[in-house]
């Protein structure tokens, strides 16, 4: 009797053994998923924060492009007003080619353009070539003696 004793406790250790051992399984994986799920809502948080900060950023350019518009408008309006004003009120025949871009009488303006900035001079003997420095007579030595390349 003893030893069917000892079978029916080893056997319900056993089973205790592997309950524990199934809760604590069960315990650790359930942990990572816990923590998967917040870190997927949190980055659905940042991205729902993101397209608002996106529809903000769209409204806003909108509205700039609106009100660039109206103040193009505005200054074309405003410049065929001072036009008509211009032309109903002034007298001076050059002051009004003016006013409408039809000054043909001034002279024309010179508007030569700097050329760009170049790292050689005219002729081909500016700083890169290569007798740049050194003298004349030096130069004809050097070319007497060196052999001719083929």
């Amino acid at each position: 009797m003893n030893e069917s004793n000892i079978d029916w406790i080893l056997a319900i250790a056993c089973f205790l053994a592997g309950i524990g051992i199934g809760a604590l399984g069960y315990h650790l994986l359930n942990a990572n998923v816990a923590r998967n799920q917040k870190v997927r809502q949190r980055l659905a948080e940042t991205e729902l924060e993101l397209n608002q900060v996106r529809d903000a950023l769209n409204d806003h350019f909108a509205k700039a492009t609106d009100l660039v518009a109206n103040i193009q408008r505005q200054s074309q309006e405003l410049e065929q007003q001072l036009n008509q004003s211009a032309d109903r009120l002034c007298d001076d025949l050059q002051l009004k080619r003016r006013l409408n871009g039809n000054a043909s009488d001034e002279p024309p303006m010179e508007s030569e353009e700097p050329s760009m900035p170049r790292d050689y001079a005219d002729g081909g003997r500016g700083t890169l070539a290569e007798d740049f420095g050194l003298r004349q007579d030096e130069t004809k030595e050097k070319e007497q003696t060196q052999p001719v390349r083929y």
